[in-house]
This record gives C-alpha cells, sequence and structure tokens, in this order.
C-alpha cells in the first residue's frame, strides 16, 4: 500500500478539552442507547431504579453512592450497562440453529455482544459445531460427571468474574473448595491485584482507606492512571463537588482526556444546556508510559527538600515516629536519585515536580486515586507502593479527608475477594470454613488467571467453569488462551449475553444464562436481594425488578447451587437448596465466616448499607510490625529502543471491559474503528507517517515477536515516545509471560511496540 492516506480514512482526533465532559451530549446518548435496547416504557422503569436504595445496584463501575441520592443516580456508561442487559432482544436455540460455532467465531466480539440476552441453557456436543438446547438437571449432571472424573480437584478451575454478588461468590469459592481446590482465578488477578498486594504490605489491608464523605474534606486529590470521564462518569461529580469548596485536583495520565478537564455536570440545569461547566484538573502532568515511579520519587525528593528549608514543618513527624518503619531508608533512596534522570524517565519538569509538592506540603488532607494506569505495568505493585510512600510522608492515611483510592472497575470485583475469591485464603479464612461447614478445605494455593491458562494450555486443568466474564478476551495472548481453553474437556459458562470465550473449541460446553442485576429473582421463600462492596467497603442491597427476560433463566445462587449438589451429591455437608431458597441464609453463613459482617442481614437493610471495618483507617496497621512500611523500588528504566514506542492499552468512551457498546470513542473523537493507534502527531511525521494511514504494530516482548496488522494511525495529544491503542484489540501484543512482579497482572500499559507501514 502506498504512503499516502486512505480516500476513506477518518480525520484525526481533535483536543481531548474541546468540549466538556458530559453535559446534555451524555444525556442525550444515555437515552437514546436506553431507549433502543429497552424502548421507552422499559427504559424509565429500569433508569428510576438505578442505584437506588430499593433498586439495583449498577452492573457498570464500583464507584459508591452518595448518601443523599437524586432521582437520577446514574451516569450515560451506567445507563448504558443496563441497557446492555435490560435490551429486548433474545438468543434461544433459533439462534444457534441458524448460526454454527464455525461462523459465529468470524464475527467481531461488538456483534457478538450485541445480539442480546441468552435465554436458556445450551450444550455444544463433542464433535459439533453447533450448540443446542438442554434441560438444566441434564447440565447440572453433565458437569457434575466431568468434575467427579477429574483424576484431581485441581484439574478444575472457577473463574469469576467482578459483577457477581457476595451470596454467588460466596457459595461458588464454596463450591470449589469442598470439592477440594483453590483454584479460583478471578478478573482482579487482571486488574488491581498489584494495589492489592502492594497495600496489603504497606499498610496491612489490599484495599483503600477512603470513604465518599472524605472527597468531601479533602484539600487535594491525586487522580493518577485513571481515565473517570468513561470509565467511572460519577466520580467526576464528586471532582466537581471538591474542586468548587477549594480542594485543589492534579491529573496525572500520559493521555489528556476530556473528563479531567472540564465537566458539565448533567444534574445541573446551567451545565444541561451547555451555558456552564466546572474546570476539574488544576494541573495536568502528561507523563511518559511507565514514567510514574520515577515522577513520584521525584516529588517526594521535592518534599524532603521543602523539609529541608523548614525542619519540623513539612513531615508528620509524629505519625511518622508513631506508625511508620523504613523511613530512613526511603529517604537515602530518595536523595540518592539523579534530578535528571527523573525527570528523563517521567517526562516530567522538575519544576512541576516541585508545583505538585509543594501543593501536597500545603494540604492537610490528601487522597490519591488510580487505576488500571498504574497497576498493569511489570512494576505495579511498586507504582502503587510509591504513592502509599507518598501519602505516609505527611500522615495521609488514617485521618478524615484523607488516603489510597483505589477505583475498581467491575462492580463487585471488591466485594467478590472480601468473601473469598481468591487463590491464596488466609489460613483463618479456611479455618473459619472449616468450622462452619464441617469439611477440610485445601490449603495448598491455587491457580491466579495467568496461572490457569498456562495449566490448561500444558494439559494439568481440563475443566473451566466461568461465573461471568470473557475469559478469553481479557487476558493477553489471545491465540495461547483460545488453545489453553481448547485442551479442555468441559468449559461451562454462566453467562448474559454471547461474547468470544462461549466459542472457544473446548471438546463440549455448555452456557447458563442467568439472571441479570436488574431482574427479579423469585426463589422458594419469595423475592430476594443480592448485596455488593463498592470500591470503598460499602456494603449494600441490590434488587432487581424487572420482569426476566427468560422464565428458563435461574439465578447465579441457584445456578451454582445445582452445579454443587452434582458435583459433590450426598457427600455434601453444604445444605445447597436451603441456602438457595432464602439469601437472608446465605448471609448468615458469611457473617459466621467472615469477620465485619456482624449483624449482616439487619445492617445491609438499613439504607446506605453498612462499611467494612478496616485498622487502616484507625491507623492500625495489621502488618507484622504493626506499622506501616515504606517501601522503596529503583526505576524501572523502561527504554523502548530506537524506532519503538511504550504502548499502553486503554478503554473508549463506548465500551465497559470487554464489551463493546459501539465502534465510537465520543470523547476521543474517533468514530467507526477500534483498530487504530494513537501517536504524537511529531512522532509520526518522524516516522515517515501520516494521520489515517494504515499501519502495522509489533512487539517483542520476553524474546516473543508478535504482529498486529491493519491498524489506523492516528494523531492524538499524549507525550513523544508513546502510543495507545485500545483494549482488548491490542492484548494480542503481550505475551502470557509479562506480568506485574508478585501481583503476576498483565502488563497491558507498557508494551514496547514498533510502528510501520501496513505491509500487502
Amino acid at each position: 500500500m502506498s504512503g499516502a492516506r486512505d480516500a476513506a480514512a477518518p480525520p484525526a482526533p481533535g483536543p481531548a478539552d474541546a468540549a466538556p465532559a458530559a453535559g446534555f451530549e451524555a444525556v442525550r446518548s444515555a437515552l437514546s442507547i436506553a431507549q433502543r435496547e429497552m424502548g421507552a416504557a422499559r427504559a424509565l422503569r429500569a433508569l428510576s431504579l438505578l442505584n437506588q436504595a430499593r433498586g439495583f445496584d449498577c452492573p457498570g463501575c464500583a464507584w459508591p453512592d452518595p448518601e443523599r441520592r437524586s432521582a437520577v443516580e446514574f451516569c450515560e456508561n451506567g445507563a448504558k450497562a443496563v441497557a446492555h442487559e435490560a435490551t429486548r432482544r433474545r438468543i434461544g436455540a433459533d439462534f444457534f440453529a441458524r448460526w454454527p460455532v464455525s461462523r459465529l467465531r468470524e464475527q467481531s466480539d461488538h456483534w457478538l455482544e450485541q445480539q442480546g440476552r441468552l435465554c436458556e441453557p445450551m450444550l455444544r456436543r463433542r464433535g459439533s459445531d453447533h450448540y443446542e438446547p438442554i434441560a438444566w438437571q441434564e447440565a447440572f449432571a453433565r458437569a457434575g460427571r466431568a468434575l467427579r472424573a477429574l483424576r484431581s480437584p485441581d484439574e478444575a478451575l472457577f473463574y469469576t468474574s467482578g459483577r457477581a454478588s457476595n451470596e454467588a461468590a460466596f457459595l461458588y469459592q464454596l463450591f470449589a473448595r469442598e470439592l477440594g481446590t483453590n483454584n479460583l482465578p478471578d478478573c482482579s488477578n487482571l486488574c488491581h491485584e498489584s494495589s492489592g498486594v502492594a497495600l496489603g504490605e504497606s499498610i496491612g489491608v489490599g484495599k483503600g482507606t477512603v470513604g465518599l464523605a472524605d472527597f468531601a474534606q479533602a484539600d487535594l486529590i491525586l487522580v493518577i492512571g485513571q481515565n473517570p470521564g468513561s470509565n467511572h462518569p460519577r466520580m467526576l461529580g464528586a471532582l466537581a463537588a471538591a474542586k468548587r469548596r477549594g480542594c485543589r485536583i492534579v491529573a496525572i495520565n500520559p493521555l489528556r482526556e476530556r473528563g479531567l478537564v472540564r465537566f458539565a455536570d448533567p444534574q445541573q440545569p446551567l451545565a444541561l444546556l451547555g451555558l456552564a461547566s466546572s474546570a476539574i484538573a488544576d494541573l495536568y502532568l502528561q507523563l511518559r508510559v511507565g514514567g510514574d515511579i520515577a515522577l513520584l520519587k521525584g516529588i517526594m525528593r521535592c518534599v524532603l527538600e521543602a523539609e529541608a528549608r523548614a525542619p519540623g514543618r513539612v513531615l508528620d513527624w509524629d505519625f511518622l515516629r508513631r506508625h511508620t518503619e523504613g523511613f530512613e531508608a526511603l529517604r537515602e533512596d530518595l536523595l540518592q536519585q539523579d534530578p535528571a534522570r527523573l525527570e528523563r524517565d517521567s517526562g516530567i519538569s522538575r519544576e512541576a515536580m516541585r508545583e505538585v509538592a509543594d501543593l501536597y506540603a500545603a494540604s492537610e488532607r490528601v487522597i490519591a486515586c488510580w487505576a488500571m494506569g498504574i497497576t498493569q505495568h511489570r512494576f505495579g505493585v511498586a507504582n502503587v507502593q510509591e504513592i502509599a510512600n507518598l501519602l505516609l510522608l505527611r500522615g495521609n492515611i488514617g485521618r478524615p479527608g484523607a488516603g489510597p483510592c483505589p477505583v475498581r472497575g467491575h462492580s463487585n470485583v471488591q466485594g467478590d475477594r472480601t468473601v473469598g475469591i481468591t487463590e491464596k485464603p488466609a489460613a483463618a479464612f479456611l479455618d473459619a470454613l472449616a468450622a462452619e461447614f464441617g469439611f477440610e478445605p485445601p490449603r495448598a494455593p491455587g491457580a491466579d488467571s495467568v496461572a490457569a491458562l498456562e495449566a490448561m494450555h500444558a494439559g494439568r486443568a481440563r475443566v473451566f467453569v466461568a461465573l461471568g466474564g470473557n475469559f478469553a478476551v481479557a487476558t493477553p495472548d489471545h491465540a495461547f488462551g483460545a488453545a489453553a481453553l481448547a485442551r479442555c474437556l468441559l468449559s461451562v459458562q454462566i453467562s448474559t449475553s454471547l461474547n468470544r470465550t462461549h466459542l472457544a473449541a473446548s471438546e463440549e460446553a455448555l452456557i447458563l444464562p442467568c439472571l441479570g442485576r436488574t431482574e427479579r429473582d423469585l426463589q422458594a421463600s419469595g423475592a430476594q436481594f443480592v448485596t455488593v462492596e463498592d470500591s470503598m467497603s460499602q456494603v449494600h442491597r441490590s434488587e432487581g425488578r424487572l420482569p426476566p427476560a427468560s422464565p428458563a433463566l435461574r439465578s447465579e445462587p441457584a445456578i451454582v447451587a445445582g452445579l454443587a449438589r452434582a458435583a459433590l451429591g450426598s457427600a455434601s455437608r453444604v445444605p445447597w437448596e436451603a441456602l438457595v431458597a432464602d439469601y437472608d441464609r446465605i448471609r448468615e453463613r458469611i457473617e459466621r465466616v467472615i469477620p465485619g459482617f456482624e449483624d449482616y442481614n439487619r445492617r445491609v437493610r438499613r439504607a446506605g448499607g453498612f462499611t467494612l471495618p478496616s485498622g487502616a483507617r484507625t491507623r492500625r496497621f495489621e502488618t507484622p510490625s504493626g506499622r506501616a512500611r515504606f517501601r522503596s523500588h529503583a526505576l524501572p528504566g523502561l527504554e523502548p529502543g530506537p524506532g519503538r514506542w511504550l504502548l499502553t492499552t486503554i478503554r473508549s468512551h463506548d465500551q465497559f471491559n470487554t464489551t463493546i457498546y459501539s465502534q465510537d470513542d465520543r470523547y476521543r473523537g474517533i468514530q467507526g474503528d477500534r483498530r487504530v493507534v494513537l501517536v504524537n502527531p511529531l512522532d509520526l511525521a518522524a516516522a515517515g507517517l501520516e494521520p489515517g494511514m494504515r499501519v502495522d504494530l509489533s512487539s517483542e516482548v520476553e524474546g516473543e515477536r508478535r504482529c498486529l496488522r491493519g491498524f489506523r494511525a492516528l494523531a492524538y495529544d499524549l507525550p513523544r515516545g508513546c502510543a495507545a491503542a485500545y483494549f482488548p484489540e491490542a492484548n494480542p501484543l503481550l505475551p502470557l509471560a509479562s506480568h506485574a512482579e508478585r501481583s503476576r497482572t498483565p502488563s497491558f500499559k507498557s508494551i514496547p511496540v514498533a510502528i510501520q507501514r501496513a505491509q500487502g
């Protein structure tokens, strides 16, 4: 192909801050998709229940609900998530009769997800190219036989998506452990595992320490490696409110994202009419991809210099002496850093570092928020611990208006981990489980998501069970993942809609369709509700109110119980049927096993639910020494080499994790195409590339060379030497072996790539 730009190429995206985020356009988009997918009456009912006290929790992000809720307590992307779940489109036996699996594999992920709700259990038999209907009891029996026939329980894998409720997740881990395995990989392995590992070591708890009320008290909020405008839009309201009362906000992100620049609150009449908006970031640092440790060290070094100029007036010495350890080692490390290298590695000037340090030193209460831009690096754990170091310097943990705030993407990924979805369970948890249910759970660590793929590929795991999610696409190295799943005897997927993982070539496959978060759940004792935990450890109820998409659907707890009874039979010590008949009974068992859930059923029925305890919130650090720990780390030294870029994966504005709502990305000005790579315009020119030109992306990581062909190069506002492409389209550039040290989270956010004119 010639070097000229394609005639059909779209124009390069405009600047990210051309217009404020949200506003009327967000309302129009939300109502349009809701009407199209649900119809006017159903859309009105669904949206009126979304995030309301007697309604259902948003199946999208885990941002908490305010104490006083408005009648419209949802964002544009929350409306899209509900519309996707509550759509009128249906997939049943007739669909699968028309569409063989081989033809479905030829369709895009977007097309698969848009076909509608799965309506009845389906089986793809060995050697068949079609799914066919199967009765529930036969499906359970088939899965049970496969699990009983395994040579070892560790040949089974139980994957969990973060949308599962506390009740479903607790039963799911109970099933796996009574079967005899801790193979409980989950989506947290792929996203915030680095946060959990890092904070657990630094402050004794793998969660954040702030609540929504703290945002109303903070003097400074750092938003690092996060794009709330598209991924957590309701957070913008909290940021705007903080800004109005005088809080300063610093955004740190390679891409200049519209939501971090200006926000028009759709709940404000003038903003809705386009007559008012709020600036968000007081300071916007566009650091190099992977430059977070260098920047944080540079800021902390400037804080130490400020302390040297005004001894005893900058650092919180009382807190440091009473509650921390390792400060002297951190100080020595910081003072040894070469300021010129910190500037070069971060891409941020020393003057800008000093400006942030001055804001930090002048602020009594500081919150640091982050997401995947921090965790999905080889050094993701180190990134988080350097954030913790910065907060600890001035005692910004364990007091109102201050603390770490990892913002979760899935609506209950934090709750799933709390109730036992982990491949490395604590001994105290297993002891309590054994005492409550009368069986001895396995003690050996199980497989995380990376190890699960490796085990399937090596033939060490033969049955794959998934409680939600799209595992084959969410992981790196799609070809490896497909080959791994193909070596399974059986895959069992509890799902609401069709996705790529259903088309994996395991010998046999079951699709078990479940109720969504929006739908009425009737069990033997009557209507049920479930509970979830948000990013700030608030546990609250969620009760679906819409009629189910099909009378054949079953709830997630009921499906898990059916599988467990079929696999374990009369030998099980768990009263599965009784637990599913009344979810209060599940919550009673959670209460007796997991600290913090005391009086669960009563407290969760109160408005707003309750907050799980955290020692770090009261400066009781549950580390071996009882003190918060400073942890110093070496600079990563990311240099992709001549003619190469560091590529970060991103989500579009019309996307939730692997679910693609459309091919557009309105906030970045990209329409009709997701196979794009965003590059600084000067870098494009230096490489002899033109905006809109077709290019090939190639990576060489862990000794493996990979190539993705036919992407479109677009000029965008991000630092030189950096590039961005959409997740999951760019995932195949990353081998499975490239993951964060100790957390094993795939390093999607720092992939060295070459970008060349497309061949052929």
